[in-house]
Formats: structure tokens, C-alpha cells, sequence
């Protein structure tokens, strides 16, 4: 049976939102074959994560067992997207099928995205495809790809990271971890050339946002989590932000648009305002401005190894085009 203009517009939708989003250069973006799934694409930084997904439209829940069984006995990918018709019968039937695999393979239904799509949508009016397109432009933005391209981070997050009273020091910390590990604290105070129990302080705030890990409950040899570094390569494109290099005109929508996710309105701050440590008018009652400071200062003091840009990635096809030409 041939595709309805609704399911191709969704699908279709679903890799375009995750495309732009890739603009942010906080990750690289591949669109995949299309062959087991409705759509698929590779998301990538320092590793690579697969998103799959299906459309339900025309079906109802008739083929919802199928899709399912589908998406979550594929074990490549990282998250398993699933567009759906927002009607009763699909949503309880749904339900039926996700207990199931609730109790057998818990782990698979966790990389589960479920996004519903109102049950009159025409693709063929004009209006209601800009009203879905932004309903899951927010929707996938909040639930997908900060979840998996940016391992999970959070606004409450973002707030407390902003919070240390000691400017630029949480980003030295963090962008050593990545570079050298974290042998002990002795040794990564002596590295940085700070305090001790600064250090440890600072660390341990790090341990529990999640910005770090380690195998020992009470911390010891961190790493940095998905998190952590979602955190720096923000950090670093806030730093081209102050330093007028983030984009053409110093503007970058789909780097804004995850930041206010994230409760990060950095446009709101001049790239003049005083942020550094001693500027007599800093603002330290705004989050957004807090984490500006961070940045400011760490980037004057030189002691961070800034992430570079994630740029998309092209895809075989383009490759094999190239090569041709």
C-alpha cells in the first residue's frame, strides 16, 4: 500500500529536525538508508548514535506489534523514535504492547520515543503542517536530542554548574578530565595550579550534577559523562558567542533554540557586559549570565581546551557523488 502524504511528511519531518538541529554544531548529522525503518540518521560527536524510527498513520494500532517488535529487537541503534496518530485505539493499544515488553526487555523499551501527532492533521493544508512541524520540533529537541545527543542534560543542570562562585574553575576542571583523566586530587590540583580543597569542592559539585563519573560511589578517578561534555561544547560555542565567532552575524537559531531549552538566554546578554572576575558591574543574580562569567574567565585565563565545532558529516551517497565528479 502506498505511502499517505501524512506519513511521508512526518517521517520526513522527524530527519529534517534533526538535520537543522545539527546546526547548532554541537553534533554531527548523517541521514541513514531507509531500509528496515521510515526514517534513520547517525548522530555524531566523539561517538556515533544511531536514531530509527517508524510512522503510524493509516494503520491505527493494527501494526503496532509489528513496529515495535521492529525498532526495539534492533540493538544498533541508540534511540527508537515512533510517530504516531493520536487516537484512543493506537494509544491503548500501544499501552498493551509496551507492558510486554516492559517485563522482557526493559532496556530496549527505555530507548523508546513516543511522539503523537493529532489525528486530523492534512498534510495537504499548509497551516497544519507548520503547527505539527513546530510541535515536534519541540517535542524531539527536548525528549530526543538532549537526551541522546547531549546525554541528558538538563536545565536544572545547566543552573547549577552556573552557580559555582568560583569563575571558570568547573570548565578547567571538566576540560582537564577530558584531556588527562583524573588520577587523584593532589595530583590534578598541583596540574591546574589551584587550591586543594577548592579543587575537591569543586569536583565533588561536578560528581553530583553528573558531569562526572566514577566507578566508587564516593568519586576518586572520574571521567566525564555524556553530559559533561554536552556541557563544553556548549561552553565553547558561548565562548565564540562573547568572541562575535558563533555565526554569520554572530547568530546561530538552532544553537538558541537549545540553549532557552536548557533555560540559557545568552542573547540577552551583550557580548560587552562585564563578566569577568572584578568587574565591579557583573550580574550575579542571573543563571545565564553566571555561566557567561564561566566561560569569560576561563577563556582569558587560558587554561580550557575548547571543543571544536561539530559539523555534519556527509553522507556515502555525497561521498560517492565526489568522487565521481
Amino acid at each position: 500500500m502506498a505511502e499517505s502524504p501524512e506519513h511521508i511528511f512526518l517521517s520526513d519531518t522527524a530527519l529534517q529536525i534533526m538535520d537543522s538541529a545539527s546546526n547548532s554544531t554541537l553534533f554531527g548529522y548523517t541521514e541513514g538508508q531507509r531500509k528496515r525503518f521510515d526514517f534513520s540518521c547517525d548522530l555524531k560527536k566523539d561517538w556515533s548514535k544511531v536514531v530509527a524510527g517508524q510512522t503510524l498513520w493509516k494503520h491505527d494500532g493494527d501494526g503496532i506489534d509489528k513496529d515495535l517488535r521492529t525498532l526495539l529487537h534492533e540493538q544498533d541503534i541508540a534511540a527508537a523514535v515512533y510517530i504516531a496518530r493520536h487516537q484512543s485505539r493506537s494509544r491503548a493499544r500501544l499501552a498493551e504492547v509496551t507492558q510486554d515488553y516492559l517485563r522482557t526487555m526493559p532496556e530496549s523499551l527505555s530507548r523508546l520515543r513516543v511522539f503523537w501527532v493529532p489525528a486530523d492533521f492534512d498534510a495537504d493544508d499548509e497551516g497544519s503542517r507548520t503547527t505539527v512541524h513546530n510541535l515536534l520540533k519541540e517535542e524531539i529537541t527536548k525528549d530526543l536530542l538532549l537526551q541522546v545527543a547531549l546525554g541528558g542534560i538538563t536545565s536544572a543542570d545547566v543552573t547549577r554548574f552556573a552557580s559555582s562562585k568560583r569563575p571558570g574553575l568547573p570548565l578547567r576542571i571538566l576540560s582537564h578530565v577530558k584531556k588527562q583523566g583524573y588520577r587523584n586530587d593532589r595530583h590534578t590540583a598541583k596540574a591546574l595550579d589551584v587550591n586543594l580543597n577548592a579543587l575537591q569542592f569543586e569536583t565533588e559539585r561536578l560528581f553530583i550534577i553528573g558531569f562526572l563519573s566514577s566507578d566508587s560511589p564516593q568519586g576518586g578517578q572520574y571521567s566525564v559523562t555524556d553530559s559533561g561534555h554536552a556541557m563544553l561544547d556548549i561552553c565553547s560555542r558561548l565562548r565564540d558567542y562573547l568572541n562575535g565567532n558563533l555565526g554569520d552575524g554572530n547568530k546561530n537559531e538552532d544553537f538558541e533554540h537549545i540553549c532557552k531549552l536548557l533555560g540559557v538566554e545568552y542573547p540577552s546578554i551583550p557580548t560587552t557586559a562585564p563578566l569577568l572576575v572584578g568587574d565591579d558591574d557583573r550580574d550575579i543574580r542571573n543563571p545565564t549570565s553566571l555561566l557567561l562569567q564561566h566561560v569569560a574567565q576561563a577563556d582569558v585565563d587560558g587554561s580550557v581546551e575548547w571543543p571544536e565545532p561539530y559539523f555534519a558529516i556527509p553522507s556515502s551517497s555525497e561521498i560517492s557523488t565526489s568522487q565521481r565528479s
